[in-house]
């Protein structure tokens, strides 16, 4: 009988999961990438630690250190930034640094591995908290469940990091049967945990591009300029009145809140407005976050279709909503009923008002 490990165990699962999504999905180029670091650090693993191929023992830490690189590049394309930048590449030096390492002082390639892993966690984490209420290229529809995603990934690289420091430690004392034991545990949850969440649909998104979008603003609109080449302003300078309505022209008056695909990044480039400006407006008019502004109104349209008789699932298409679960948490949220409680005391109310 054949027993696999694992890690290998794992491998083939990312793997799988890989082919799924580059055949039969359109996930990012970058999120497959992730997800296909994830599969590759597995198999060798597997074939280090269990298939005793030591050959390769070098090549693990190096293959590792792309998966946090990745992970962050992923994160500020699918989430923070409203256009690539060329930058960013910058990032995937780092197996090359960690190849030096390996080659040149190999006694620090345990604290750079771990120093790797926890800096790029923890940056994510701190850029989450920056940026909790305006993710700029997240569905808005999603609400605050990307942030949820990138936070969840953040804490299983730091953990990969930690089940580093564990394996060195008993290593250290002696205990030379626990690295395997910690690798198929911590390793192998984390790496499936990041592999999983990064094909999330409510992450999976490409950011906005100057290439014809039908609600990109001309470059020219008043206003217009990239947030983060803005000058820091404070809410006394935010334009409200001018965002709001036009805000409210835009979004109310062409129902662009029924776009599915709508993000913030969006919506800042249509309105003119850098996307700093129209989240505070936003937040100082309505007391919410850009994406509870716009699914209120969905879930406003979305009541108005049940009352025609629409069925729950054409009614939530028909509001701009993708999948089910956020629909019903926003329905949930917003009328504290479930959209098939509410339609049926709805058709009940209709009934009585109708025999009196």
């Amino acid at each position: 009988m054949i027993v696999l490990p694992v890690p290998m165990i794992v491998a083939l699962l990312l793997g799988f999961l890989f082919l799924r999504a580059t055949l039969f999905t359109e996930t990012p180029r970058l999120l497959a990438a992730l997800l296909l670091a994830c599969a590759c650090q597995s198999v060798t693993v597997s074939v280090v630690q269990y298939y005793g191929i030591s050959e390769l023992r070098l090549l693990q830490p190096i293959t590792a250190s792309l998966i946090p690189a990745l992970a962050w590049v992923a994160f500020l394309d699918g989430a923070i930034r409203s256009q690539r930048k060329s930058r960013d590449l910058l990032h995937f030096l780092i197996p090359g640094v960690m190849a030096c390492a390996v080659l040149a002082i190999p006694v620090t390639i345990d604290a750079l591995l771990v120093a790797i892993f926890v800096g790029y966690g923890v940056a994510i984490l701190v850029m989450l908290h920056r940026h909790s209420d305006d993710l700029a290229n997240t569905r808005l529809a999603s609400g605050h469940f990307p942030a949820v995603i990138w936070r969840i990934i953040a804490i299983a690289l730091i953990a990969s990091a930690i089940s580093d420091i564990c394996i060195t430690l008993a290593l250290s004392y002696g205990y030379h049967g626990a690295p395997g034991l910690i690798l198929s545990v911590f390793s192998s949850v984390a790496l499936l945990m990041v592999g999983f969440l990064c094909l999330s649909p409510d992450i999976v998104t490409e950011p906005v591009e100057g290439d014809g979008d039908e609600y990109d603003a001309p470059s020219n609109a008043p206003g217009m300029h990239r947030q983060e080449n803005a000058p820091h302003k404070t809410n006394e300078d935010v334009p409200v009145h001018a965002i709001m309505e036009q805000l409210e022209a835009l979004v109310i008056g062409k129902k662009l809140y029924l776009d599915p695909d709508l993000t913030l990044a969006r919506l800042a480039r249509r309105l003119g407005f850098p996307l700093k400006q129209v989240s505070t407006a936003i937040n100082l008019v309505t007391g919410e976050n850009v994406s509870r502004y716009i699914n209120k109104l969905r879930i406003e349209h979305a009541c108005r279709e049940l009352e025609t008789g629409q069925n729950v699932t054409t009614a939530m298409l028909a509001s701009g909503f993708n999948t089910k679960s956020n629909f019903n948490r926003e329905f949930l949220r917003i009328t504290g009923s479930t959209p098939t409680k509410w339609q049926r005391h709805s058709t009940v109310t209709q009934q009585t008002s109708i025999s009196q």
